[in-house]
């Protein structure tokens, strides 16, 4: 067994949760892929190909879970589609860092953003207004960089 895996299964237990291989493999699948945000029929596809048993449903199932307790964050990247990547509960105990995210307005690309730079702004926010942020989601939205030079190109033409 990975230290990820041993990791994650003291997660589980941690939050009352019977340890399965199912669960585990949710949870990998979002820690080894952290700038991809699965939608849940994607997560499937990777869980299957170790588990060729499991369903969809308790794929649902088990992301409601995970979600439940903030293992795995649900997301809204104004794409129709609900995305999960790993809960910042996981993310501070495997040692992955909060990001943002940055959403291209011609393709749609997502690209994640790490950076710290709002933990200066809510502790003074705790200082100023006696308010404890516990968490903050940052979605920003421009051209990526393939785009732009496509611009540029067709610009030029």
């Amino acid at each position: 067994m990975t230290e990820v895996q041993e990791q994650f299964r003291t997660l589980l237990k941690q939050n009352g949760l019977k340890i399965t291989a199912q669960r585990i493999a949710i949870l990998e699948v979002l820690s080894n892929r952290p700038d991809e945000h699965l939608t849940a029929e994607e997560i499937y596809d990777c869980v299957k190909d170790m588990y060729p048993e499991i369903g969809l449903a308790t794929v649902y199932r088990t992301i409601q879970v995970l979600s439940d307790l903030k293992l795995i964050d649900k997301l809204n990247l104004d794409d129709g589609y609900v995305r999960y990547e790993i809960g910042s509960e996981s993310k501070e105990h495997c040692g992955h860092h909060h990001h943002h995210h940055l959403i291209c307005l011609d393709c749609g690309k997502v690209l994640t953003f790490q950076d710290d730079l709002l933990e200066n702004l809510e502790h003074r926010i705790k200082e100023t207004m006696d308010f404890e942020v516990v968490d903050h989601e940052v979605k920003l939205y421009g051209v990526c960089s393939d785009c732009k030079k496509l611009r540029e190109k067709n610009k030029k033409e």
